[in-house]
C-alpha cells in the first residue's frame, strides 16, 4: 500500500491523490473504475518499493572503478580511433593528422591524470592483496608509465619514423596496461 512505502507517493503522485478521504469511498470520488485504479496505483507503488529495495546500492567502490574504466575507455580506445583516423584525416589534408591528435590530447591527458588519480585510489582500497597480485600490479604500472612516456615523446616527436615508433609503442602499451588491469579485476 501507497501509505506503506514513502516511495509509493513518488510513483502515484502527491499523497493527497493517493490517499483515500475520510468517509468516501475512490468510487464516489473517482467513478465506478476509481477503486481499480487505486488498486493498481498501490501495486504500482509496491513493487517499485520492492524493487527498489531489490536493486544493489551505489557504493564509493562503484563510483572509483567507473571513473576508472571510464578514462581507460578515452585513453586506449580513443588512441585505437584516433590512429584508424589517420590515413583518412590524411587523405583530407596533410595537417589533418596533427590537428587531430591536438585536439584528442586535450581531452587524452585529463583523462590519463583521472587514471593516474584513480589508480591510486584503487591501490589504497585494496588493503594487502598478496605477492602475486603485487607484482601483477606492478608490470600494469610499468605498462601505465611506458604509455605515458611514449605518447608524450610521440607528441613532441617531428619525424615521421619517431611519430609511427612512439605511436605504436603508445598504443601497444596501453592496450597492455589495459589487458592487464582486467587480469587484476579477476
Amino acid at each position: 500500500m501507497c501509505d506503506e512505502s514513502p516511495l509509493g507517493h513518488v510513483v502515484v503522485g502527491l499523497s493527497p491523490l493517493v490517499r483515500p478521504r475520510q468517509g468516501s469511498s475512490s468510487s464516489e470520488r473517482h467513478g465506478p473504475r476509481g477503486d481499480e485504479r487505486m488498486r493498481v496505483h498501490r501495486a504500482t507503488a509496491q513493487s517499485y518499493s520492492q524493487t527498489m529495495d531489490a536493486v544493489l546500492p551505489v557504493t564509493l567502490d562503484a563510483v572509483r572503478l567507473s571513473l576508472h574504466v571510464l578514462a581507460a575507455t578515452v585513453w586506449v580506445g580513443g588512441q585505437l580511433v584516433l590512429a584508424a583516423l589517420v590515413p583518412v584525416l590524411r587523405r583530407v589534408s596533410p595537417e589533418g593528422p596533427r590537428a587531430a591528435a591536438r585536439a584528442f590530447n586535450r581531452v587524452a591527458w585529463a583523462a590519463f591524470a583521472v587514471l593516474i588519480a584513480t589508480g591510486v585510489w584503487n591501490v589504497l582500497a585494496l588493503g594487502d592483496p598478496g605477492d602475486a597480485y603485487r607484482t601483477t600490479l606492478i608490470v600494469k604500472l610499468v605498462l601505465v608509465a611506458a604509455s605515458g612516456i611514449t605518447a608524450f615523446l610521440h607528441a613532441r616527436a617531428s619525424r615521421r619514423t619517431a611519430l609511427a615508433v612512439f605511436g605504436a609503442m603508445t598504443g601497444l602499451t596501453a592496450v597492455g596496461a589495459l589487458f592487464v588491469g582486467v587480469v587484476l579485476a579477476g
